[in-house]
């Protein structure tokens, strides 16, 4: 009978624990709400870069791929920016 294979790897651990950082939600639950918010501000503030990076590189696919015109690009970032402008007045 041929030997199980050995899985490799960390054992059960969670790769924020290997990381050593990052806050699981019992945690975040202790913390002050300023605090909290802070917190999430600052993730987000890292992430939006690389969104918006990631965002600009499939709207040049599109219009590579001949999926999309410029100007619909430009038609519906327009149309969102209505959007939110009539959510504001709300």
């Amino acid at each position: 009978m041929p030997k199980k294979a050995q899985r490799s790897g960390r054992s059960g651990r969670s790769k924020t624990k290997a990381r050593g950082g990052g806050r699981g939600v019992q945690a975040r639950r202790h913390l002050p709400t300023d605090l909290l918010l802070e917190s999430l501000g600052e993730e987000v503030h890292i992430m939006l870069p690389e969104l918006a990076a990631r965002l600009a590189a499939v709207e040049h696919l599109l219009v590579e791929k001949q999926l999309c015109s410029h100007e619909d690009l430009v038609r519906s970032r327009e149309f969102v920016d209505i959007r939110r402008g009539q959510g504001e007045d709300q």
